[in-house]
């Protein structure tokens, strides 16, 4: 119950119903908030408690200063948790450790229960193995339960075991496009109580429901777990960037380009730890579909949310995807009635403003390897031809010049741009050879050899997906085919998509461009690209050829796609069509023929893009609410295939010691009601020295497994056949093979082992300091007792929020990181883990102190955290006489207090045995 301080407490009646609110404007100041923190007040006045949510919070949120620096700690309680199974598993496995560890230390396991819903939505095991078929999507669904299904029999023993625990299960779609389709509330009912739908999620897109009104944002596995068990999220109140939005886009764009814009906008502008608020007349010609394009990127310009208010937009969308009258009674009732209905002449007071006028966006791309590096598509060819010098050898660049394609598969190299032409023979592209006959054809440097639709970020979008469609139908009509080497590929968010294509006949000509559906997952956006053709691989890795993939989806950073390219590029659907078309990123498509039709004839990008009115005519006749009722009626039952898995019973999982896909994970192995104390460190060797922009792409396990990694080892002396090794992402369970996959991204540049890319080190505990792979030199550094630390650059961590980013670096040993500057998310889940975060001086870096990471290091003044305190800064030394002052990046005293038990799940399991 709430302490109400503030007399807040009142019922609001929406049509036979009555329910208890709590009224912001019992709270003064609370009128001239921002959105978002106006949900942050409601959601404190609701859970004050007089204790860690005091009326002195209430009062510091209501008097907001937008111009203050973060300093006032807040303890957000989300309303639900929203998983997916690359991360949701681990989450899975910890509270199953957990149940074990609470009946060890005398408690009672059913305390380790989700007190809040928490869903889970299997969309990333499914990979693109077959493509271009008819039974593409059946095969890849087949190979998807043979290579998971330990790990859904573990989540359907999961759904039985504990309360408020629901799985989605495989084949319905992508967690994000399933919140805003069916799971987001935007007001939530419970307990006779409405208040605004507010949640976190294991995927730094979670802020795609953001486009919904909700607030939300991802966070690391072990905080997720945690919110899930009842413990508040400890955070400062933030600062918030109001981003007015005037005009109407222009023709001939999309949401894509408008996306990618504000992506760069945004990252240019600095929004790292800030909610970003869209404001202003335009808002309202923002469809909604495009507002949750633009929530789901937030992660990609760094911010914490991007939110849109609830207008009459949301409203609308809320009955097309079937939600009940009576809910959407109640979010407009409660929206108006709490001051959280747009008003576009009521302006809110902001920290920071940016402004843009949707008429100026225009058509764009980004890449090739980060998605706020946005081109303006006239730039693209061009822009490839300066950045491919990057990734090709210096012998290619000598030759640069030549043109590359035949005149019948491409238009001429421009003078200038490497080029390597090599013949291929194969069967023209499919994933089946006996579909082709022996195609003959040259690839180049800027081949694409993976063109797919794919993500939630634009899937959800049925403008740009009907914009797809019709190019394709307007490319077959002219006789155009996709050039034989790309690798095509459709994999929607939801089930509602293909429902669409299929009523307005669309789906034929999508096919005949290969754009067969493969699967409801994220696929390739997230690594899970299936491999290229045999013959296509081979030339490409033979020849070290810089092919590029261009995808629609969110993320683009290098190693992450697939092993055989080096560059990929973000587009809208229509564009990864068209560059299917094209087959090169030499060309310039909005100038050079796409091809030629059945006369001859050049084909340009202007003759296939669908107009405005084309697209929404399709959108308006082809897309109902029936759809969504009957897609999602009974959407947590699953198929055929998921209900006939045998399922185990119990409140404790029977561990089986011969999994290689689910293992008990050791974090509470030893563990003592109280925490040992905390110590300094002494006698540290570096694990790694990274550059900037390292991301938990490159930290992180992700992607295809290869035999001659560690983890590949680990699992051939496990009797696992190659074949069978999966992807990092499916094994996310077994802490053995993720441990084997941390820093071992095939990008990655360990600046200790120059020369070399991918996982490795110098181990300086054999003569000589050889190098080794970091998994091995970390065991031997930890069979010798001795601690490891990592320094790094700027923006250490930025990317996905994922869990094992931080999780392998403890089991491997890491006691702290020293770096320039971090993201959000990987800070705050190293600290979860017990790794303490730590920052060079203002302006300083490891270059700057002549830091070469060959040096012994130890760090004092942690231990005054033993005392309640929080140090500003610790002393670093070094044995060549380096020392420095680290600022302590430990930034709440909820995060002290995590460090302190040696991380958030030890602390939460220690907090319910003493309740």
């Amino acid at each position: 119950m709430s302490a109400n301080s503030f007399d807040a407490r009142s019922t609001l009646q929406v049509g036979d119903e009555s329910y208890e609110i709590f009224k912001l404007d019992k709270v003064e100041g609370s009128a001239r908030l921002p959105y978002s923190l106006k949900v942050l007040l409601e959601n404190l006045l609701r859970t004050e408690d007089g204790a860690n949510i005091t009326a002195d919070h209430i009062r510091a949120l209501g008097g907001w200063d937008p111009k203050a620096q973060p300093s006032q700690e807040i303890q957000f309680t989300p309303a639900r948790v929203i998983m997916q199974d690359f991360t949701g598993v681990p989450c899975v496995v910890d509270l199953a450790t957990m149940r074990e560890a609470v009946k060890e230390l005398g408690g009672d396991a059913d305390r380790i229960n989700p007190l809040a819903p928490a869903e889970l939505v299997i969309d990333h095991s499914v990979i693109a193995d077959t493509f271009g078929t008819s039974d593409a999507f059946k095969k890849n669904v087949e190979l998807e339960y043979g290579r998971n299904r330990e790990r859904y029999q573990f989540l359907r023993w999961g759904q039985g075991a504990f309360d408020e625990f629901k799985v989605v299960p495989p084949g319905t779609g992508i967690v994000h496009q399933v919140n805003i389709e069916h799971l987001a509330r935007t007001v939530m009912v419970r307990g006779g109580k409405a208040y605004p739908d507010t949640l976190v999620g294991t995927d730094s897109h979670t802020t795609m429901v953001n486009g919904l009104g909700v607030l939300g944002w991802g966070v690391g596995g072990i905080e997720a777990e945690a919110a899930m068990l009842g413990q508040p999220v400890s955070m400062l109140i933030p600062r918030v960037v109001g981003f007015k939005l005037t005009g109407e886009l222009p023709t001939g764009t999309t949401a894509t380009d408008l996306v990618l814009t504000i992506t760069e906008m945004l990252r240019a502008h600095g929004v790292v730890g800030k909610f970003v608020e869209f404001y202003g007349q335009g808002v309202a010609s923002v469809p909604l579909a495009n507002r949750a394009t633009i929530g789901n990127m937030s992660p990609e310009f760094g911010s914490t949310a991007a939110i849109f208010p609830i207008d009459e937009e949301t409203i609308n969308y809320l009955r097309l995807t079937g939600r009940s009258a009576d809910q959407l009674a109640l979010v407009e009732a409660y929206a108006k009635e709490q001051g959280l209905w747009h008003d576009p002449a009521q302006e809110p007071e902001y920290s920071e403003y940016l402004e843009l006028d949707l008429a100026t966006v225009v058509p764009s791309i980004a890449g090739p390897k980060r998605p706020q590096d946005r081109i303006a598509l006239a730039d693209a060819a061009h822009k490839f031809g300066q950045d491919v010098v990057n990734y090709v050898s210096e012998a290619d660049t000598d030759e640069a010049g030549k043109e590359s394609f035949p005149a019948s598969d491409a238009p001429a190299v421009s003078n200038g741009v490497p080029s390597k032409p090599v013949q291929v023979t194969g069967p023209g592209g499919t994933s089946r050879p006996e579909a082709g006959g022996g195609v003959t054809y040259e690839i180049d440097h800027g081949a694409v050899a993976v063109a797919a639709i794919t993500s939630c970020t634009n899937t959800s979008n049925p403008y740009v997906m009907v914009g797809a469609a019709l190019l394709a139908k307007k490319a077959v009509e002219k006789g155009l085919t996709r050039k034989p080497w790309v690798k095509t590929t459709l994999a929607p968010g939801s089930q509602v998509v293909m429902d669409y294509y299929d009523r307005a006949g669309l789906t034929p000509y999508l096919d005949k461009l290969g754009f067969n559906l493969v699967g409801y997952g994220c696929t390739t956006c997230i690594g899970n690209s299936g491999p290229l053709p045999e013959e296509v691989s081979q030339a490409v890795n033979d020849n070290d050829l810089a092919v590029v993939s261009v995808l629609s989806g969110n993320r683009n950073f290098e190693g992450r796609i697939n092993p055989d390219v080096k560059m990929n590029y973000l587009a809208s659907p229509p564009l990864v069509v068209a560059y299917a078309l094209a087959g090169s990123m030499k060309v310039d498509i909005t100038q050079d023929a796409l091809g030629t039709d059945q006369d001859g004839n050049p084909v340009y990008l202007a003759d296939l893009w669908p107009s405005e009115q084309e697209v929404e005519e399709v959108v308006a006749s082809a897309i109902g609410q029936e759809m969504f009722t009957k897609d999602y009626a009974d959407v947590f039952a699953g198929d055929a295939q998921w209900q006939a898995l045998p399922v185990p019973t119990g409140n404790t999982f029977e561990w089986d010691a011969e999994s290689t896909y689910v293992r008990k994970p050791p974090y509470f192995e030893g563990m003592g009601m109280e925490p040992a104390p905390v110590t300094d460190i002494s006698g540290a060797r570096v694990l790694a020295k990274l550059g900037d922009s390292v991301t938990t792409d490159h930290i992180s396990p992700a992607g295809a497994i290869k035999a001659d990694t560690p983890a590949g080892q680990y699992l051939t002396e496990h009797g696992v056949q190659r074949r069978d090794f999966n992807s990092y992402g499916s094994r996310r369970g077994n802490h053995e093979v993720m441990i084997r996959g941390t820093f071992a991204n095939i990008r990655l540049r360990n600046q200790i082992a120059p020369g070399t890319e991918g996982g490795f080190t110098r181990d300086f505990t054999q003569d000589g300091a050889p190098v080794s792979f970091i998994y091995d030199a970390s065991q031997n550094y930890q069979a010798q007792g001795t601690p490891l630390v990592i320094l790094a650059g700027k923006e250490y961590g930025s990317g996905s929020s994922r869990d094992w980013a931080a999780k392998g670096t403890a089991l491997l040993g890491v006691r702290a990181v020293i770096a320039e500057s971090y993201e959000r998310i990987h800070r705050s889940n190293l600290i979860g883990m017990g790794v303490l975060p730590l920052q060079f001086p203002t302006g300083g870096s490891a270059l700057d102190l002549g830091l070469t990471g060959e040096e012994t290091f130890s760090i004092t003044g942690i231990t005054a955290l033993n005392d309640g305190d929080v140090p500003a800064t610790v002393k670093v030394t070094t044995d060549t006489g380096v020392e420095f002052d680290a600022t302590v990046r430990i930034d709440t005293p909820g995060e002290a207090d995590y460090y302190r038990n040696g991380g958030i799940l030890q602390y939460v399991l220690r907090s319910l045995i003493r309740d």
